[in-house]
C-alpha cells in the first residue's frame, strides 16, 4: 500500500504568487464547508447526476460539481495535486486564462464523464477532472519539468524528484486503464471518465493558452 504525492514544481519558481489558484483553492474549502453543513440534500441539489443531464435537467451542476468533494480526503488530495501544477501554469498562462482554462477543463471532464456513464444516478463531485486539465497543460508546457514529490510505502517516507513526463504519464495510464473497466458502472466510484476528458483537453489546448512572454520556457 503506497502514496505518491507531487508537493511542487522543482525546476521553475512562478514569477508571483498564484493568486487565482489559491482562490480557487479557497472556492472549494467554502463550498466543501457548505456540504459539511447542507449534507445529503445539498449534495443531491448541486452535485451532477448524469441521468438528470442526459434528460435535460440540472445543467448549472456542471458548473457547480467541480466545486464540491465526497469527504476530507478527497478535497485534500485534489488540492494538494492543484498546488503541485497550478501556479506554474497560471505563470504561463496569466491569471485571467487561466481561470478560463481552468473552468473549461472542469466543465469538459464533467460532461466526458456524463457521456461515460449517461444512465447512472450517482452523484459525480469533484475538482479533479479541472485539475487533469492542468495536468495536461503541464505535461505538454514543462515535460521535463522535475517534480518535488512525497513517496509513501508502509513505513518508507522519502521526498524525491520525479521528471513531469513520467509522473503525469503514469498518473493518465492509469486512469485510462481503469476508465476502461469502469465505464458501465453505475454504483459510485472514481470519475474516471472526467479524469481522462480533462488531462486530453490539457494535452491538446494547453500550449495555446500560454501568454506570448512564456513562449520562450
Amino acid at each position: 500500500m503506497g502514496t505518491i504525492l507531487p508537493l511542487g514544481d522543482a525546476s521553475r519558481r512562478p514569477r508571483d504568487f498564484a493568486w487565482a489558484t489559491a482562490l480557487i483553492i479557497a472556492a472549494n474549502a467554502w463550498v466543501f464547508l457548505l456540504e459539511l453543513e447542507g449534507g445529503d440534500a445539498f449534495v443531491n441539489r448541486w452535485a451532477v447526476i448524469p441521468a438528470q443531464i442526459t434528460s435535460g435537467h440540472g445543467w448549472i451542476t456542471i458548473f457547480t460539481g467541480m466545486f464540491m468533494h465526497a469527504g476530507w480526503s478527497h478535497i485534500i488530495g485534489n488540492m494538494i495535486f492543484l498546488w503541485a501544477f497550478g501556479p506554474a501554469m497560471e505563470d504561463a498562462m496569466g491569471r485571467f486564462r487561466y481561470l478560463v482554462f481552468y473552468l473549461m477543463g472542469g466543465v469538459l471532464a464533467m460532461l466526458a464523464q456524463v457521456a461515460g456513464s449517461p444512465g447512472s444516478t450517482v452523484p459525480c463531485l469533484g475538482a479533479s477532472g479541472a485539475i487533469a486539465a492542468v495536468m495536461g497543460a503541464f505535461i505538454v508546457t514543462y515535460p521535463q519539468d522535475r517534480i518535488r514529490t512525497l513517496v509513501w510505502i508502509l513505513i518508507f517516507i522519502r521526498v524525491t524528484y520525479i521528471p513531469a513526463v513520467l509522473l503525469i504519464g503514469v498518473w493518465f495510464l492509469i486512469q485510462l486503464v481503469n476508465a476502461g473497466s469502469v465505464a458501465n458502472v453505475q454504483t459510485g466510484g472514481v470519475a474516471y471518465m472526467a479524469h481522462v476528458g480533462g488531462f486530453l483537453f490539457g494535452v491538446v489546448t494547453g500550449r495555446l493558452w500560454r501568454r506570448r512572454a512564456a513562449f520562450s520556457d
